[in-house]
C-alpha cells in the first residue's frame, strides 16, 4: 500500500512559514492512514466543516479531498479574534496499484472524514496449489494425445 508520505507544497508552506516568521496555521488537512485487514483507512480531520461541504473525488490512483469551512462572522459583526482558519482546504493522496479506489467509501462523523479503501483482489495474497510430477506429466501426455488427434 502507497500513500505519498511528501507533499512538496506543504513542505513549501512550512518553509516559507518558518522564513517569514509567521505565525502557524494549519494549510492542508491532517489525516491519519494505516492498514486494517484488507483494506487501507485514512481518517482526516474537518473539524467545524459541514459534511455537504465536503468533495471526494477519484482519478485513476489520485484522491482528491476539498474541504470548505466557513466564517462564524456575518454582517455586522465585530470580529475580536479570528485564529480559526477558513476558506477551502485540499489534499492529495497518490494511491498504489494495489488498492481499489472505485470501491472506496466515505463517511464523516465528529468532525473526521474516513476513507475505506480496499486492497484490489488481484493484490490479496492466495494460496497456488502444488501437484505432484506424475500429475504435471499426465497433462502433458494429454495435451500431447489432443495435438495429436486434431492434426490428424
Amino acid at each position: 500500500m502507497v500513500l505519498m508520505r511528501f507533499d512538496p507544497l506543504r513542505e513549501l508552506d512550512r518553509i516559507t512559514d518558518q522564513a517569514m516568521g509567521s505565525a502557524r496555521t494549519p494549510r492542508t488537512l491532517p489525516m491519519e492512514a494505516l492498514r486494517r485487514g484488507d483494506e487501507m483507512v485514512v481518517a482526516i480531520d474537518v473539524p467545524g466543516v459541514d459534511p455537504k461541504d465536503i468533495d471526494v473525488t477519484v482519478e485513476r490512483n489520485v484522491v482528491e479531498i476539498a474541504a470548505r469551512r466557513q466564517p462564524l462572522a456575518q454582517e455586522g459583526d465585530e470580529v475580536i479574534i479570528n485564529e480559526r482558519p477558513h476558506g477551502e482546504f485540499r489534499r492529495q493522496l497518490f494511491l498504489g496499484d494495489n488498492l481499489d479506489p472505485g470501491k472506496m467509501t466515505a463517511s464523516c462523523e465528529r468532525g473526521v472524514l474516513t476513507l475505506a479503501i480496499p486492497v484490489s483482489e488481484a493484490s490479496k495474497p492466495r494460496k497456488i496449489e502444488i501437484g505432484s510430477a506424475n500429475e504435471g506429466q499426465e497433462s502433458l501426455q494429454a495435451g500431447s494425445a489432443q495435438q495429436q488427434t486434431v492434426n490428424a
